[in-house]
């Protein structure tokens, strides 16, 4: 499943993968929030996130270098 979703991510459009960035980015604002305020299930899953959007980053870093932003 993960190759998968690595390899969905990199057939997105550069406005997809923006979009997509910024919502991981408020579901793991929202995650810390939690971890500190109260008990989660697994705290792994900060980890993952953290990565995920390092990735998504990656790829939209590499599109803005195609040219494919506009």
């Amino acid at each position: 499943m993960a190759d998968s979703k690595k390899k969905n991510d990199k057939e997105l459009s550069y406005n997809e993968l923006v979009a997509k960035r910024d919502e991981l980015k408020k579901e793991y604002m929202d995650l810390r929030f939690k971890m500190v305020i109260s008990h989660v299930d697994n705290p792994m899953q900060k980890r993952t996130m953290r990565r995920e959007i390092a990735r998504l980053n990656t790829f939209i870093s590499q599109k803005e270098k195609a040219g494919e932003n506009k």
